[in-house]
């Protein structure tokens, strides 16, 4: 009962494990080239370190997969589509933009839903990543950091 009261905001608008997901820059004017894709290829984790998620190439597009996860972000992701969390894919059909980000949607197993997403490296051993469930009302930013 306690648990439920602690959720923040954007766990109760289904921002839960992915959080995610993925990221933005303020918009500029300018254009920048697509970023280099070997930068956004790792394990990277989640503020919380309670996952770890494998960004690959899949085909043309880049995508992530569950890695590693804690219990409590497995039973969470248990409780919300009822599937394992490890193996998951919760990022997928990832492209470069014209901005020097990606797109593509982020799947939160908690709450079972998927939301439009966008990441950008910061550096090596950073990316932010931003989810949004209402268009661009109601998002999340979070910072991840690299694993391997």
């Amino acid at each position: 009962m306690a648990r439920a009261k602690s959720r923040t905001w954007a766990t109760r608008a289904g921002l839960g494990v992915a959080g995610l997901a993925l990221s933005v820059l303020a918009a500029s004017a300018q254009v920048q080239p697509p970023p280099a894709t070997d930068g956004i290829y790792g394990v990277w984790r989640n503020p919380k370190g309670s996952v770890h998620v494998e960004i690959k190439p899949c085909g043309p597009e880049v995508c992530g997969y569950v890695v590693w996860a804690n219990d409590e972000a497995r039973t969470d992701a248990r409780k919300g589509s009822g599937g394992e969390l490890l193996g998951r894919q919760l990022l997928r059909d990832f492209t470069p933009s014209e901005k020097g980000e990606w797109r593509g949607k982020v799947f939160a197993p908690d709450v079972n839903m998927t939301f439009s997403g966008r990441v950008l490296v910061l550096d090596a051993g950073k990316l932010r990543a931003k989810g949004c469930v209402l268009g661009n009302f109601l998002c999340k930013t979070q910072v991840w950091t690299r694993v391997a």
